[in-house]
């Protein structure tokens, strides 16, 4: 184990190919020590590759990977200190819910057989029922007890609580915060439901076409943006020079949304008839990913240290329809 200064996991130019797709392009990024971290980006952004090559379950073309100071693949030191839950996670079908949580201390040394018994009367999920019977929510919720009550070192969600409903996604939500208080730990946070998460994230990993395009602290995302509208003329006056992010109008009217206002500067904006909005996170992440290449003078940059290229890139017309509090699913 290393050194709580160090990174839990370090990526350097990373990139990830299957045939002439590349999945992950070039990547660099660090993910430190006891933060929630949210790993956001569309369908097919490469999130789930990278989350792979994190735990070991899949080579990289090119670049490294290190996770607890050392390569992850067949590597039982590494790998007993990680949880990994997907979406689509897969179980013997001969199994029922409580062998599942039976075996799951053989695999996790922090194993809380008490906290996953309260999560299991929070989830209502039925132990005796064979894993194929189970409902799709009740599959997730069985991975959302795992997950928590592991509490390893470093836990990846990659969107397994899709199929809960809004009321047991809450719960999942709560107690991840709770836990993560009390036990604190690395956790990434694989969704699109990013107003949902938001307030539970403290740092900002986004993903758009196999390449890193933020990565940042989630409060410096908080209100870093604001939209301006009003007059054509006296909006393109107000944001000359900007930086900006989105541009959107009808007719005689504009709407931009720019970055670092002062509050002198929106002050004048105020006095010239303008209206000013804030900008949540959710709507921030996904203006930057929908804007066209190139999209305006002085494009904002919201580049990690992986990212290579200078100019935004459009996100494909994929959508997820699983939930419509999906960020991509309606133009925020």
């Amino acid at each position: 184990m290393i050194g709580t200064a160090s990174p839990v996991v370090r990526v350097d130019g990373l990139t990830k190919r299957y045939g002439k797709v590349t999945a992950i392009d070039d990547v660099s990024f660090s993910v430190h020590a006891n933060k929630i971290y949210g790993l956001l980006g569309r369908n097919g952004a490469g999130k789930t590759t990278i989350m792979q090559l994190l735990t070991g379950q899949q080579f990289a073309t090119s670049g490294t990977v290190q996770v607890f100071g050392e390569s992850p693949v067949e590597n039982a030191r590494v790998l007993q200190q990680v949880c990994f839950i997907k979406e689509s996670q897969k179980y013997p079908d001969s199994f029922r819910a409580d062998h599942v949580l039976a075996s799951a201390p053989w695999f996790f040394a922090n194993w809380d057989a008490a906290f996953a018994d309260r999560l299991i009367e929070d989830f209502r999920l039925p132990l005796n029922r064979p894993i194929k019977k189970l409902s799709r929510g009740q599959l997730s919720a069985v991975g959302v007890i795992v997950g928590l009550a592991s509490r390893a070192p470093l836990t990846f969600f990659d969107e397994p609580y899709l199929g809960l409903d809004a009321v047991a996604r809450q719960i999942f939500y709560d107690r991840l915060l709770e836990d993560y208080t009390e036990h604190p730990r690395t956790v990434i946070l694989s969704t699109h439901l990013i107003d949902e998460v938001s307030s539970l994230l403290e740092h900002v990993l986004v993903v758009d076409e196999g390449r890193i395009l933020m990565d940042q602290d989630a409060d410096d995302l908080r209100g870093s943006a604001s939209t301006v509208v009003g007059k054509r003329t006296d909006v393109d006056a107000f944001v000359a020079g900007r930086d900006i992010i989105s541009r959107d109008g009808i007719g005689g009217l504009a709407s931009v949304t720019v970055t670092g206002l002062t509050e002198s500067e929106q002050h004048v904006a105020r006095a010239a008839g303008l209206e000013l909005s804030p900008v949540s996170l959710q709507q921030l992440i996904v203006q930057c990913t929908t804007s066209r290449a190139g999209a305006g003078t002085g494009t904002a940059d919201f580049r990690g240290s992986g990212r290579t290229d200078t100019t935004s890139r459009t996100i494909g017309a994929e959508t997820d329809n699983t939930s419509k509090t999906d960020a991509w699913s309606t133009r925020a």
